[in-house]
């Protein structure tokens, strides 16, 4: 799961400090340079500013770049359909070949072994697919690389089976409102509430952390050179559950829209605090996301809803999400 937005404070200051320099050359009455020097009591020159030393810019990773990750990484159902092996539903135009493609990165100098279904141990062992058997994930990683993303954690917090689970709880409810019966506010909150040990969800995304965090310290270990980038999840669903009701109707309680955002923060949160512990860099895609939500218009959304455009995934990026993402990506990259 490409926006390009100038601060309007930013603009603010650029334009105040253009009037303020066309100002100060007229005020100056010469043609040339139209700076001011004023003398000290003495008649000696003032003493002239040091120049502050402008930070270092980080370069830019060059590749070997390797791209590792789930469904949402790999671009499940969007066309072309790339790469080996059919199973893991990987697109020619998923993230990180839009990201390998802005920095001329190609051939061997760019791996993607991102898998539709993968979990934090398919990283390290073989994932059996529908069609096929890919590899452990990082053993696409080499002494050379010097570049990677990470995209996974969604399917070790059983993230999908949460929104599956609330959609039959409130196809229940809806029922019951047909007979007569209240209908509870949000009966996939209170169903996970009653469930014994408290809130499953985050015991999940815990463990999908404890596991994360190993990961990316094994990633270190055989790409020490690497600068590594832990991408995040888009917002499934906006803040205000009431602009959802033109997609999904009223058969998802507000309540449980909330609390499938919540889960989801959750989630999000946690790749930022174990990539912020492994030194890596987060790419949140909370903000860059916001208003491309399933429950947006068609031509705005990054995420399909559970009724998807024709020959695409339910619940998961469109090629739109995809070149978002990759915006988010390049813009964490290039610093």
């Amino acid at each position: 799961m490409s926006l390009s937005v100038r601060p309007i404070g930013t603009l603010g200051g650029a334009l105040s400090a253009g009037l303020a320099a066309v100002l100060l050359a007229g005020c100056s009455g010469s043609s040339g340079a139209g700076s001011v020097v004023v003398a000290a009591a003495d008649g000696s020159a003032p003493p002239r500013a040091a120049a502050s030393a402008a930070p270092t810019p980080t370069p830019t990773p060059t590749g070997p770049y390797v791209a590792l990750g789930d469904s949402y990484t790999a671009g499940l159902k969007i066309s072309p359909q790339v790469g080996e092996p059919k199973g893991c539903s990987r697109s020619g135009v998923n993230y990180p070949s839009l990201v390998a493609r802005a920095l001329g990165l190609a051939g061997e100098r760019f791996r993607d072994v991102s898998c539709s279904g993968a979990r934090t141990v398919d990283l390290t062992g073989a994932q059996t697919t529908e069609s096929g058997v890919n590899p452990p994930q990082l053993d696409a990683l080499t002494p050379a690389t010097r570049l990677v993303t990470v995209g996974i954690g969604g399917n070790d917090a059983g993230f999908m089976d949460v929104v599956g689970q609330c959609a039959k709880e409130n196809l229940v409810e809806a029922l019951k409102g047909l007979v007569g019966s209240d209908r509870a506010a949000a009966p996939c909150r209170d169903s996970y509430a009653a469930a014994d040990g408290g809130d499953q969800v985050q015991r999940k995304v815990d463990s999908a952390g404890e596991r994360l965090g190993e990961t990316l310290k094994e990633v270190g270990r055989r790409s020490p050179k690497a600068k590594v980038y832990v991408v995040g999840y888009p917002s499934l669903l906006p803040t205000d559950p009431a602009s959802c009701l033109p997609v999904l109707g009223a058969t998802v309680a507000g309540g449980d829209l909330g609390f499938l955002v919540e889960k989801e923060q959750q989630l999000n949160a946690m790749l930022k605090r174990r990539a912020e512990a492994a030194g890596a860099v987060f790419v949140d895609l909370a903000a860059a996301s916001a208003g491309h939500d399933m429950c947006a218009g068609e031509p705005a959304r990054w995420v399909e809803p559970p009724f998807p455009a024709h020959g695409l995934a339910a619940i998961h990026p469109n090629a739109r999400g995809q070149e978002g993402v990759a915006e988010a990506v390049l813009k964490a990259v290039r610093g």
